[in-house]
């Protein structure tokens, strides 16, 4: 049986990963913070900060260990993107990352980002030069290059895997997919940029598969998590406005399209 600490194991992205490690028959030691409820069917170790806490405790949660997948990250919607909370995000990471190399862990699994690339490229491949244009991308970014060469080094096995733009069960209600719905379900309109952005949505269950798998498998290096379907802003929110029979209800143009958002990002799927 294979022995796995998780980290945000209870977030939008975290629960579908945990569910599909349970399912596969992992073993999980999932942390959780304060006094938070513990799913069925885990260990649980609990932290108040996962990101502040001492490094020799951070071992002891690594002890017995053969793989690390770190899910945990600072993402608030609307405050995440430039928040300084990044650092202290980074600097947790590489932490957990020397502990769990201290406490003899064979496999580190991390979660990346798309906003790590150079989003000019359009097709996003996991060969794509990384260039980060926000804080969180950086923030992402910089955890990557530095655990990859850490474990390297250190003769121990990593992955990254990379998300896209992802929807689901769980998801934000501040997030596009349920405020659109949430404001047709109200039968109240859904003010909406121009739509013309093309972007890669994948529904966050599968993500969670797709990083399960790719923990358990042994797979090296940076992966994308993504569809490789182009989409529409605005062909989503007509899918979603059909449930409901209220396309009328969508008002592309009603709010102006953030400055300098690339209009295509699409990745290309790594095998997993």
């Amino acid at each position: 049986m294979t022995h796995i600490l998780l980290t945000g194991g209870t977030g939008f992205v975290g629960r579908q990963i945990l569910q599909r490690l349970l399912d596969g028959g992992a073993s999980v030691r999932l942390v959780l913070r304060g006094d938070a409820p513990a799913p069925a069917g885990v260990e649980v170790w609990r932290t108040d900060d996962l990101f502040a806490t001492p490094d020799a405790v951070l071992r002891e949660a690594c002890d017995g260990m053969d793989i690390v997948l770190h899910a945990a990250w600072y993402a608030e919607p609307g405050k995440y993107v430039e928040s300084p909370r990044n650092l202290d995000c980074l600097s947790g990471t590489l932490r957990l990352a020397q502990a769990a190399v201290a406490a003899g862990v064979a496999r580190f699994v991390g979660v990346g980002t798309c906003f790590e690339y150079d989003l000019d490229a359009g097709y996003l491949r996991t060969t794509t030069p990384l260039a980060p244009r926000t804080l969180y991308g950086a923030a992402k970014a910089s955890a990557f290059l530095t655990l990859s060469r850490l474990m390297a080094l250190e003769g121990r096995s990593f992955a990254w895997c990379r998300l896209f733009y992802l929807h689901g069960e769980g998801e934000d209600a501040r997030r596009l997919v349920p405020h659109i719905r949430a404001r047709l379900a109200a039968g109240e309109p859904a003010e909406l940029t121009s739509g013309r952005q093309i972007r890669d949505f994948l529904d966050v269950a599968e993500a969670g598969r797709r990083i399960a798998k790719a923990a358990l498998s042994g797979v090296e290096g940076p992966l994308n998590i993504c569809s490789g379907v182009p989409v529409s802003v605005a062909d989503l929110a007509r899918r979603i406005a059909d449930e409901y029979g209220r396309r009328d209800l969508l008002h592309f143009g009603a709010r102006p399209d953030t400055p300098g958002d690339p209009p295509c990002i699409i990745g290309e799927p790594s095998v997993v």
